[in-house]
């Protein structure tokens, strides 16, 4: 199983530089960074795990900006978002930056993808709540036009793109309906995320990795439902606090790989927690 690892990297912690290296000179697998603009101050949007919200979600770097730092000084560490906010950015700006990390890494990317659930940062991108899905399902589609290996135009309910010279392309070829880099969908477990993800991702990341015994099952379904190939699909837990049992049990359900939680502090105390994590690898 392959080790990976999440963080919230701030203008406060480890930078992405000192971690990437670590990582991959210890043999982990991956990193993925979490994706805030702001966090409005008078926002009505509770925590999902409750209480106040941690300081860092406020201090989040830029995913794109911090992952190229990490792509220019490893050769092997993966590199991904968890998750990109695809309703707040301008799909042709967001198919640009993917398509040119994934190219300049190597096809060491992977695009996590999800809806959100702070109300008051996405209002003002100017997304509306009620529809969010369906402009991420519409914003992908474009990208995946811009990445087509020809010219290919797109014409959507919320936006359009002519048919277009954009390079680079994204180095991983087409699997069935998914064009692009690597991709995956976070989300809680339900009909309308597994109907996503059979149509234009590679997999699900479960986020903490709870329920998978039930959840994983009625994903194959509907994956196989959509006609995609069986051995295509990826699960990875995701933000996990691992313990030996926690990870033989995702093993015994087919998962290749496990993105594990770090702390949002300085190098030190990171370094740390990767001495602890090291044992699982």
């Amino acid at each position: 199983m392959r080790i990976a690892t999440t963080i919230f990297l701030t203008d406060e912690t480890v930078t992405p530089v000192r971690l990437a290296r670590e990582l991959e000179q210890r043999g982990f697998a991956g990193l993925y960074l979490p994706e805030h603009t702001h966090i409005p101050v008078s926002r009505r949007t509770p925590y999902p795990a409750g209480g106040d919200l941690p300081r860092e979600y406020g201090r989040t770097l830029d995913p794109f900006v911090a992952l190229g730092q990490a792509a220019a000084v490893t050769e092997r560490l993966t590199l991904g978002t968890g998750i990109t906010l695809v309703t707040q950015h301008d799909p042709v700006d967001l198919a640009k930056q993917v398509a040119t990390l994934d190219h300049l890494s190597g096809g060491r990317f992977t695009l996590g993808i999800g809806y959100g659930w702070n109300v008051e940062e996405a209002a003002d991108h100017g997304v509306e709540w009620a529809t969010r899905r369906e402009l991420s399902r519409d914003r992908m589609a474009l990208m995946r036009a811009l990445w087509s290996a020809e010219p290919t135009a797109y014409e959507g309910e919320f936006g359009s793109v002519q048919a277009s010279f954009a390079y680079p392309k994204p180095v991983q070829a087409p699997r069935g309906p998914v064009v692009g880099p690597r991709t995956l969908i976070g989300g809680g477990a339900g009909p309308k995320l597994f109907a996503a993800i059979a149509e234009h991702a590679d997999g699900w990341l479960p986020i903490g990795g709870r329920g998978l015994t039930e959840s994983v099952p009625k994903l194959r379904a509907a994956w196989e439902e959509a006609g995609r190939d069986p051995k295509g699909l990826q699960v990875v837990p995701y933000a996990v606090l691992p313990d030996p049992g926690k990870l033989a049990h995702y093993a015994d359900l087919g998962i290749e790989e496990v993105v594990l939680q770090l702390p949002p502090a300085g190098e030190p105390e990171v370094l740390r927690v990767l001495d602890g994590y090291a044992a699982f690898l």
